[in-house]
């Protein structure tokens, strides 16, 4: 077993740690940044892989934008930020499924490979990459960027519950003085 190996494994074992503690905890806020750290782990693995631009991929969209996303999509929607009550569910179904599932990719990999080792391509540059995403990808990056939008945008107009609702009007009869009532924050 190699020095890369070794590497591999450890940080496979720091994402798959991280990845239970997302799924486990009852703090949202905590389950973002729980994210990052699996999703900074598996960068950590392409790196071992020599996948250097996939690695620099996964931080700067993953963890760079979708967490970030995530993260404001819970503070402008005012989501509780300590523990929830509400997060606490058996967890016996979804571990019966999560090991289910890991087993039979473990029998399928063991299987197809018998311990066997895989000769592996020769480097991909990222000029032959570029011309991949932008001739035959092109579609579905563009999609993709679309869909980040569109819930970026939901989750503003979540957070804003005066979006649609009436203004309240001033009574003509009141005095001139009279104040509108205003929500705590300064809403109407």
């Amino acid at each position: 077993m190699t020095g890369a190996d070794v590497l591999l494994l450890a940080l496979g074992a720091v994402a798959v740690g991280a990845g239970v503690l997302v799924v486990t905890t009852k703090h949202l806020v905590r389950a973002g940044l729980y994210l990052v750290v699996c999703l900074g782990a598996l960068a950590g693995d392409f790196l071992v892989l020599s996948a250097e631009l996939v690695a620099w991929v996964q931080v700067l969209i993953y963890v760079g934008a979708v967490v970030v996303l995530l993260l404001f999509a819970v503070m402008l929607t005012r989501a509780p930020i300590g523990a929830s009550d509400d997060l606490d569910r058996p967890g016996w179904p979804a571990a019966l499924i999560g090991g289910g599932a890991g087993l039979g990719l473990t029998v399928l990999l063991i299987d197809a490979y018998r311990w066997s080792s895989v000769a592996l391509p020769a480097a991909g540059t990222a000029e032959r990459l570029g011309e991949q995403i932008f001739q035959s990808w092109v579609l579905p990056f563009e999609v993709l960027s679309v869909l980040l939008l569109s819930a970026l945008v939901g989750a503003i107009v979540l957070s804003r519950p005066d979006i649609g609702r009436p203004v309240p009007q001033r009574d003509a009869t009141a005095a001139p003085d009279a104040r509108v009532d205003v929500e705590p924050g300064g809403r109407r």
